[in-house]
């Protein structure tokens, strides 16, 4: 079963505590399980107030259905990070598995 994951790393340049930073991981990392029904999670830990690494991880019985759900969840992710006075750095969509 093809299993692939999304790695985003967000800059949060108005971020000036720990709470800043909180406030916009959670809502990114809700409106994306809510929109798109993936796993997402913080990848790091939160001694850097300004940056954050997100996981996605998306299982189907199809690789192009999963690698295009990803490349979907990336171009949401980069609306929502605007809205939410983030950016985001880098990104990577990577297979998991030997099914690709």
């Amino acid at each position: 079963m093809p299993v692939a994951q999304l790695i985003l790393e967000i800059a949060i340049e108005h971020a000036q505590s720990i709470k800043d930073r909180r406030q916009v991981v959670r809502a990114l990392k809700d409106r994306l399980r809510h929109d798109f029904n993936v796993s997402v999670a913080e990848l790091d830990d939160a001694a850097i107030w300004n940056r954050a690494t997100i996981g996605v991880a998306a299982i189907s019985s199809s690789s192009s259905y999963v690698l295009g759900q990803l490349e979907e969840v990336e171009k949401a992710a980069h609306r929502h990070c605007v809205g939410l006075g983030a950016e985001i750095m880098d990104s990577a969509i990577m297979p998991l598995d030997e099914d690709f």
